[in-house]
Order: C-alpha cells, then structure tokens, then sequence
C-alpha cells in the first residue's frame, strides 16, 4: 500500500503540478495580502476534473509554497507576506537592511523547509496518537491557550511594558465590534452595517505592518542601498551558526507542530509563540530586533511546522486545523473523500500519495526559493517611488479580495495611519496584532466555558490540562515581574 502510495504521484503529471502549485503557492505568500488560504481556494475548483491524488497534490504544493513564501516580503521590504511570517519581520528586515538580505532569506529557507519536514515526520508516525491527545482541548483549554499566548506581550513590548499592554488591549477591544460570538448580539456597530461582520483581521495586519511602513518610507528621504549579497557560500550561513541553533529549532518545531494541531490557531500563533520562548530563553534577548538569527529560526521553523500539525486532526479525525485546512477538507470532500479515523483503512494509497506529495513539495520550495534568491535580492534595489506604488496596489488588492468590498480596503488604511501614529509615539503594533488574534479565541471560548458550567469559572482552574496552563500562566507573569523589578533595582542602583 505504502509502495503504491508513493508511486501514484511519482508520474510526470502530478509531479509538474507539485512544482506548479509550490511555485505558485510562494507567489502568493509573497505578495502581502494574498494569501496562502486565498491561493488555495482559487485553485480548488480547477481540482474538479483531476483524478483525487493529482487534485490534492497540487493544493498541497500550494499550502507548502504559500506559508513558506511570506518570509520573502518579511525580510526584504519589512512587511509579512501572509501572518505567519509576522515574527519573521523583526530580525529579518534587520538582518537585510545591514547588508546581508542573503543570509537573511537563506536561514529563512533552510529552516522554512525543516519546521516542515520535522511537521511531516510527526504527521507520518504520530498522528493519530497526538490526535487523540488533541481530542481531550475543549472550550477550558483553549481559553487557558488564549491566556497564556498574552503573556508574551511582555517580550513584544519594546522599552516599555504598559505601552506594550496599552497596544494589545487596544487589539484586544477592536475584537469586541460586530457581533458577539455564539449570540450574535451587536455590539458598537453604531448603525452602521458593514461593522456586523467586524473587522477582518488581513486587513488589520496590511494595515498595521505594510501601510504604515509605506507611510513612513515615503515620510524619509530616498536612501542609498546597502550593497546586497548576491553570491552566497552554501546557504548563507556557516554550519558554526546552524549548529548554535540545534535547540532552538527542535523546540520551535515541538512548538509549531503542537500548536497547529490544536484546531482554530493557526501558523500566526505558533510564530508568535516560538519567537517569545526563543527570547525569553536567549542569552542575548536584547539583540531581539535587531537582526538576530535566533528569531528568524524561530518564526520560519514554528510557522512551516504548523502546515503538519494542522494536517493531523484533519486527516485522522476530519477536523481542520486552520482557515486553510478548512478549504484543503472542502478538497477532499469534493473527490468524495471523507477525512477521518477510517480514512488510512479505506483509501489507503492516496494517504501515502499525499504524504509523498508533501515531501515532494518541501523540497521544490527550498529549490525553488533558493533559485529566485538572486531575483528577489533585486527588490532592494529598485527605486522607492517605483515600489511604493506597486506595493500599495497590491496591498488594495489582497484587502478588497478578501470579501470583495471595499470597507475592507477603508479598514486597511485606518490601521495603516494608526500603526503610522503608533510608530511616532513609539508604541509597538505587534501586541495590538496579537490582541486582535487572541481577542476572539478567548471570548469565544469563555463564553462557551461558562455555558458548559453553568456560569461558573472553578472549571477553568479545576480541568487538569486548562489547571496546569493557567498555573504556567501566573508563574511566567510573576517570573516576568520579578525580572522588570530587579532590572529597575539594577538602574536605580547605578544611578
């Protein structure tokens, strides 16, 4: 079964659709505002007339192409091509603008493509056992997640904290517009009705990420560009480096595969949350930020990572894992496939032609991003008032084809003059990202905790598995505390 599994895809059709969609798939990703789950519900009806194992390789080669392909736009004009890649924006864009856009895009790739392999080698093995594991989070746990996932604020806050709590509670209240979970009750809509849906969270990040930086762009004279490295060694890096970064990717991984495949969160999270515990666990975390290559393998390992995870509950039990997961299911239903725990006994050989797909797809990505190395090093070079425009055009693009209207596009420029003001008074946006992204996991899930218990909140702390994420909550935030008070000792000391 297995051997008839991977020969189904080895035929020179499914293989160049592979290709095709990786390719495509890092296009996508690449343009900020098309996204990964965009691309793949474009192609889905192109799917229909494929044979099921031609069909589901190339929306595979898309998933894997698209949530790679956001780090190009990360490192090279500081703005993240899909959400996951948020995190990879911070030490990246650094790491780029000094000189070495290469080394930057080559650690990206490189361990862009081992999150995913290390993903897929748990996919492969352990998948039904983590999902049943997966199976025992209910509405507790998920807040208990939502909770704990707010504590790295801390290490997003920059120099101050309350302007970093300030930043994610202000994330956190815009959640609370349009109609409330579960209810449905409006809430401040203020008559108008394009505000019942809320605000969609791609045009935030658009806004809050690549339109701000626009304005500040165009607000600077032109700049001469740093020399870019063309000719890297190897991949960019040398094997000195790569070894240094031997725990932090096995515990990136562990963090990107775990939480993708928990349903709901999504490669956003476990970026966000791999680039907090590889800071907080950094000798160095003041370099952070800065170009530190500790955070590019954090966010790039957790965020591809995330693609197995997510694809575990799917396939074993027919839960998807993400908003992309949700449309890759749509495929699997349309060919008549119904994903779940009968799944590997009754179409066996297409499991493993999915299985060989991905892998298949993990390696086009990494040869395909390293042969456009040289193109994309280019971007750097090309004018301001040339790239400016395009970017914006784009960024009208990706917001308004999100639901085709134009509120979004409206939603997308209030946030760019927002995190553009933000950025004046020094108060960063990436906690007021992490607000909006937690805001409705925690409300969602409180509500639905507290109609299970009647009303009561005992659960939350009394649930084994919520108990002992609250408790590692309350013991970060004291631990985090107990830190911010000895570094104000240390200064008044040496005053």
């Amino acid at each position: 079964m297995i051997i008839e599994g991977i020969l189904s895809v080895l035929t020179v059709k499914t293989i160049s659709l592979i290709f095709g969609g990786t390719v495509l798939g890092i296009l996508f990703g690449s343009i900020p505002g098309i996204t990964v789950t965009m691309g793949v519900a474009l192609f889905l009806p192109i799917t229909f007339s494929m044979e099921p194992v031609e069909g589901l390789s190339l929306l595979m080669g898309l998933y894997i192409g698209g949530t790679s392909g956001g780090l190009i736009s990360a490192v090279l004009l500081n703005i993240p091509g899909t959400p996951a890649s948020i995190c990879t924006c911070f030490d990246g864009a650094p790491l780029a603008q000094q000189g070495k856009a290469g080394k930057a895009l080559g650690l990206g790739i490189v361990y862009s493509f081992l999150g995913g392999m290390f993903s897929l080698v748990v996919l492969f093995f352990i998948s039904p056992w983590l999902a049943g594991i997966a199976l025992n989070f209910a509405s507790y746990e998920y807040f208990s997640i939502g909770i704990f996932s707010l504590t790295l604020v801390s290490t997003m806050s920059g120099k101050s904290f309350v302007k970093g709590l300030f930043s994610a509670l202000l994330g956190f209240s815009f959640t609370f517009i349009g109609m409330a979970p579960i209810t449905a009750f409006p809430r401040f809509t203020f008559g108008f009705k394009q505000l019942n849906g809320g605000l969609s969270l791609l045009p935030i990040l658009i806004g809050l990420f690549a339109v701000s930086q626009l304005f500040e762009s165009s607000n600077k004279d032109e700049e001469e560009v740093k020399p870019v490295e063309y000719s890297i060694k190897g991949f960019g890096f040398s094997f000195k480096e790569f070894l240094s970064q031997k725990w932090n990717f096995l515990r990136s991984a562990l963090i990107g595969t775990g939480v993708g495949i928990l349903p709901g969160l999504g490669g956003a999270i476990c970026s966000v949350v791999a680039y907090g515990v590889a800071k907080k666990q950094s000798k160095y975390p003041e370099k952070f930020g800065t170009g530190a290559i500790d955070g590019i393998v954090a966010s790039e390992t957790s965020n591809n990572a995330s693609t197995g995870g997510a694809l575990v509950p799917l396939m074993t039990l027919g839960i998807p894992g993400d908003n992309t997961t949700a449309i890759l299911l749509a495929g699997f239903m349309v060919h008549g496939i119904t994903p779940g725990p009968l799944l590997f006994e009754n179409n066996g050989v297409l499991v493993y032609g999915i299985f060989t797909a991905l892998v298949l797809a993990n390696i086009f990505m990494i040869i395909s991003e390293f042969g456009g190395m040289r193109l994309f090093v280019k971007v750097l070079k090309v004018p301001k008032h040339f790239l400016l425009p395009i970017v914006l055009t784009l960024c009208v693009i990706g917001s308004y084809g999100l639901n085709n209207r134009m509120f979004d596009v409206w939603t997308m420029l209030f946030f760019g003059i927002l995190g553009f003001g933000m950025k004046k008074f020094e108060i960063p946006s990436t906690p007021l990202l992490l607000g909006a992204i937690l805001g409705p996991i925690i409300e969602t899930e409180l509500r639905r905790g507290l109609m299970r218990s009647k009303g009561s909140f005992l659960p939350f702390f009394t649930e084994p598995i919520s108990g002992v994420i609250l408790t590692i909550t309350i013991l970060v935030v004291l631990f985090s505390a107990i830190q911010t008070l000895r570094k104000a000792n240390l200064q008044k000391r040496a005053q």
